[in-house]
């Protein structure tokens, strides 16, 4: 009988293989298709036959041949069972395959006795009592067998190709604008530069040398009835295996009130380890867990998926917990980046996790995903916006000293050239569907209207939700300096300090992707707004002492007062040059490059205008009256906005 199913088979597989590779005429594909309808009908004949001889077969035994048969099988089961001591795959899979033969003969004892006629002799009710208690013994030691399989098998799980180990720590890491003070906001915000892939791996998780083993005792339990028990015991043994993966890679169990207790350093430290646990947890240890569930109980048909469901999702959610936990945390600005490694990672891991749990034994791993993966959007949302506040709210009650580029600025810039890295998940997270068409008209600030659409140059994306937040972030940044600046009694410091900042500004969105974002046109009108602050530093510190340097006033040019009048002018702009001097050497321009164009700007007005006077007087002034030369001035003016406050030390030429 069954030399004729291979036969027939092989027929079938050779006329498949005819119709799939060859050009075959009309009369060719009826011909072959009448030739596979006439296999498939000695197919489905073959097999009825098989099932009448079974039923026949059922017919003929008796209950002494059944009784004999029982005690055979009796006598292997209570054998292994007197002897506990031993576990029956351990002594070789003949011994295991001889054993699961003979249970399996006692299932099929049991089917023979359950379907005999309805008037079952008493004789076939005590068989079947005592064949149902063969069954259950043996149902017994097997769920103990593969529960042992299972365990003393298992194989180590080494991810060799991750680092979890401490480097972690060694990370500069920005203070906080709403707790901290002026001075203590650190310049660079540096992004973890981790990977943000990780290799789909598959390892063994247990020897494959057993696999068969317990896929035969899980479809002899099944078709035993005691499904529920073996897969029980997979899954138990499994939820351990798991616990012990997370243990090695180092992630510790913590509630939600654990993680909202604990200090940034450690939860920055306890997040940069759940990204890269949560890749290698996904696509290598589940994708190898789903493997291992599929071998096992991929001929049962639903079982598979809903042994892995069980016995994976303690895990998943115990991850999944500590994003809700950060997600619901206090939402400080330090923490936005963070925030949006994990939003990306477990955005990234969603496809997989879809896969793995894509029937209905997933649905509540899969909806807890989305829902943790949308609190964390929100939550780099509010964060954002607790950010725009914090720096609105950033008051500072003493003027930042030498009216250089203030820590907020560079905190600011910087923070928003690190938050380029993640322009396309900020887009996502600070869209507002239920505004998105006000967000793109609406005016930020009156100091930073929106682009339009003609003004947007090539290469800008200036109506996506990051630019209107970021344009509507640095107009707070503008206002926010305004104010401070107003701290200076010096109106020509105000000057110099909005210089400093907004060229600051202007030049971290030059050289870097911020300008793909706000654009040329930003550039240009901050180029305009520093340089328009230079001029009007130099007006507010130069024109009065200048204008001491003009010829007006003299009413009679050949009287002997003007010899005098030019020497009390002269004297004037010596005094107030000197003032200058010592408090602009204590001003700053950090930028080199900035500096020596104002230097040089102020330079060209003053000496222009000092050697133009002296000149044009030089036969009404002494030389004993010529305090400085011009190149003194020259040199003099070389010296401000360093930052170091010096004196002319009573007007000695040098």
């Amino acid at each position: 009988m069954e030399a004729e199913e291979d036969l027939i088979a092989a027929a079938q597989q050779i006329v498949r293989a005819l119709e799939s590779k060859m050009n075959l005429t009309d009369d060719g594909r009826k011909i072959l298709a009448n030739l596979g309808s006439q296999l498939s009908n000695i197919t489905r004949v073959s097999e009825s036959q098989d099932e009448e001889f079974e039923e026949e077969e059922e017919k003929e035994v008796g209950h002494s041949e059944i009784e004999q048969q029982l005690d055979k099988i009796q006598d292997k089961v209570m054998n292994w069972e007197n002897d506990q001591s031993v576990m029956i795959w351990d002594c070789g899979p003949e011994e295991g395959y001889d054993y699961i033969k003979a249970v399996d003969e006692a299932r099929r004892l049991i089917e023979i006795l359950e379907n005999r006629s309805s008037d079952n002799s008493s004789e076939d009710v005590v068989l079947l009592h005592r064949a149902h208690d063969i069954l259950q013994t043996a149902m017994a030691r097997l769920e103990e067998e593969f529960k042992h399989l299972l365990v003393q098998n298992k194989q180590p799980f080494e991810p060799e190709h991750m680092s979890f180990r401490s480097t972690e720590d060694d990370i500069i890491e920005a203070g906080s604008v709403i707790s901290s003070g002026d001075d203590s906001l650190e310049d660079v915000i540096q992004r973890d530069s981790m990977g943000r892939t990780s290799g789909e791996y598959i390892v063994e998780l247990v020897n494959q040398d057993v696999i068969q083993d317990l896929k035969s005792i899980a479809n002899l339990m099944f078709d035993s009835s005691y499904g529920r028990e073996c897969s029980q015991v997979f899954v138990n043994v499994q939820k351990d295996a798991l616990d012990d993966c997370l243990y090695i890679l180092e992630v510790e169990k913590l509630s939600i009130e654990d993680v909202l207790k604990m200090e940034w350093n450690a939860l920055n430290s306890k997040i940069r380890r759940w990204i890269r646990v949560m890749k290698v947890f996904v696509r290598v240890y589940l994708a190898s867990e789903k493997l291992l569930t599929d071998q096992i109980f991929g001929e049962l048909g639903s079982v598979s998926s809903v042994c892995f469901a069980e016995s994976s999702k303690s895990a998943m959610l115990q991850l999944l917990n500590f994003s809700e936990a950060i997600s619901i945390g206090p939402h400080q600005p330090e923490k936005l980046m963070r925030i949006l490694d994990m939003y990306e990672v477990l955005e990234g891991l969603i496809p997989d996790i879809m896969s793995l749990y894509s029937d209905e034994a997933g649905s509540g791993v899969r909806t807890e995903c989305q829902d943790v993966l949308q609190r964390l959007g929100d939550c780099a949302k509010t964060t954002f916006l607790e950010f725009e506040n914090a720096v609105a709210s950033n008051v500072s009650n003493n003027a930042f000293p030498g009216g250089g580029v203030h820590p907020l600025t560079r905190y600011v810039m910087n923070y928003i050239k690190a938050l380029m890295d993640y322009r396309k998940t900020l887009n996502i997270v600070l869209k507002d569907r239920d505004h998105e068409d006000d967000l793109v008209s609406v005016s930020v600030s009156p100091n930073m209207s929106p682009v339009s659409e003609e003004e947007n140059p090539r290469g800008s994306s200036c109506s996506s939700p990051m630019a209107i937040r970021l344009q509507s972030l640095i107009s707070i940044l503008e206002s926010n300096l305004d104010g401070k600046s107003k701290l200076y009694k010096e109106e020509s410091l105000q000057h110099l300090f909005l210089m400093n900042n907004i060229h600051y500004m202007a030049e971290k969105v030059k050289g870097s992707d911020l300008r793909t974002v706000l654009g040329d046109d930003w550039i240009r009108k901050h180029n305009w707004k520093f340089q328009q602050h230079a001029m009007n530093y130099e007006r507010a510190t130069w024109s009065s002492i200048l204008a001491l340097l003009r010829d007006d006033g003299f009413q009679n040019p050949g009287s002997n007062s003007i010899s005098r009048v030019l020497k009390e002018r002269l004297q004037s702009f010596y005094l107030a040059f000197e003032e200058v001097y010592k408090s602009q050497t204590g001003w700053s321009i950090p930028d080199p490059q900035l500096r020596d164009d104002l230097r040089i700007s102020t330079s060209l007005k003053v000496i222009q205008a000092y050697r133009t006077y002296v000149g044009r007087h030089t036969n009404h002034i002494s030389e004993k009256h010529i305090k400085y030369s011009a190149d003194d001035l020259e040199d003099y003016l070389l010296d401000l906005f360093e930052g170091s406050q010096k004196s002319l030390h009573g007007g000695h030429k040098k």
